[in-house]
């Protein structure tokens, strides 16, 4: 019996989204709830899964087709058996002759290690075995992560005696006219979305940031001297982001307004803090959201950041983990980076940017010494949150950090 597979509800407001990858191909078995595609929308990537088991019939759509909520996207021949494949495949191979023929290293894959188009790319480009490479990626997948990490390990292998220099070659024509290579790849679904809303974000809001440097010396005492028994007992790495999120929620609570957003006419002020965190995800960046921080200790949000991080590389993050965010917290940090004016998140107000750390000479009690500085911002919508109200919360993030004993003492 032939089963059809339909697009599945997405969430809230979201009606449609993008076909990023085929998980199953037509002939290959299928198990009930084996996912078989994966379909990107604004915000994430969801698999769909097979509600029965078979063999996969027929792609009805391709590969960055966009697709609506209850559309048909596949026929599977619920309860076939592996015996069926080639006849089960006859049909989309005459229907798709412009599906790319898998390259010969993908013969080396199993099932769940059915590779992506940037990662065939990656492994034909370096010459690797994808056989031999671990996948992190969803359900032990290939990344391109993945290959560019076992290329560099190939190319540190261990060193042989360079051969003796043979006599040099007659040095050749400089090329004037040769071809250079150029791809069009067209643009996620999601860094679409990602671009629109940032441009929206400085079309409609009044946009201004103000700089602060904090001197990091006491939080960096207190992690020292706390890790390990934090990790033993929450079982979870004391890191910075959850002392700046404890200092936000201060910040916030001091000055509701960086807590507040525009709608209309109107001011919507809320008496929670809901903080968006940026994520590095391999289709580009994401914020969930880390509900009810001003009520979480530092376990519970460091448990958080480092589940997000996880499911953002693992594609799992839910189109629930990233709706809401009163505040966000944006770390270029982790990236190098010295200075930045970060973008607001609409349709919230304010934005925190964090950096790198750094040994800088500073003037205590009139000495010049060397402390671990940061530089922060705070990007803000000029149209509701006035200057004085920005700096001051940024001053109250920069006291807090400087004296972590506040965020204990709630002043």
């Amino acid at each position: 019996m032939t089963t059809e597979i339909k697009v599945p509800v997405l969430g809230e407001s979201v009606t449609e989204g993008t076909i990023a990858e085929w998980l199953k191909q037509p002939g290959e078995a299928v198990a009930v709830d084996e996912p078989i595609a994966s379909l990107e929308t604004d915000k994430v990537a969801v698999d769909v899964p097979s509600p029965v088991a078979g063999i996969m019939s027929q792609h009805m759509v391709a590969v960055g087709d966009t697709v609506e909520v209850g559309a048909v996207i596949a026929l599977i021949e619920a309860g076939a058996t592996a015996a069926a494949a080639p006849a089960a495949a006859a049909a989309p191979a005459a229907a798709k002759a412009d599906t790319p023929a898998p390259a010969a290293s993908e013969e080396l894959l199993t099932p769940a290690q059915t590779m992506s188009p940037a990662v065939r790319r990656a492994v034909l480009e370096h010459g690797v075995d994808p056989s031999t490479i671990k996948g992190t990626g969803k359900d032990g997948r290939l990344t391109k992560e993945d290959v560019l990490a076992a290329a560099e390990a190939k190319a540190k292998g261990p060193a042989t005696p360079a051969p003796a220099p043979a006599a040099p070659a007659p040095a050749a024509p400089v090329a004037t006219g040769g071809a250079r290579g150029e791809e069009r790849v067209k643009m996620t679904r999601m860094r679409q979305t990602i671009a629109k809303r940032l441009k929206s974000a400085q079309d409609t809001a009044a946009l201004l940031t103000t700089f602060n440097d904090v001197d990091m010396s006491a939080v960096i005492e207190a992690r020292d001297k706390y890790k390990d028994l934090f990790a033993k007992k929450h079982d979870i790495r004391l890191g910075f982001m959850g002392f700046f999120a404890k200092a936000a929620c201060l910040a916030l609570k001091d000055v509701p307004a960086v807590n507040a957003y525009i709608d209309g006419d109107e001011i919507i002020y809320h008496d929670y803090v809901d903080i968006s965190v940026a994520v590095s995800a391999p289709n580009g960046l994401v914020v969930p959201v880390i509900r009810d921080a001003d009520k979480k200790g530092f376990a519970r949000i460091e448990q958080d950041i480092a589940d997000f991080g996880a499911r953002a590389k693992a594609g799992t993050l839910t189109m629930e983990d990233m709706t809401g965010g009163t505040f966000t917290i944006s770390n270029g940090g982790v990236f190098g980076s010295l200075m930045s004016t970060p973008i607001i998140n609409p349709p919230q107000s304010a934005v925190l940017g964090l950096h790198r750390i750094e040994d800088r000479p500073v003037v205590r009690n009139g000495q010049i010494v060397i402390r671990p500085m940061m530089y922060i911002a705070m990007s803000y919508d000029h149209r509701l949150i006035d200057g004085r109200e920005a700096v001051t919360a940024l001053k109250i993030i920069k006291d807090a950090i400087e004296d972590p004993t506040r965020m204990l003492i709630d002043l």
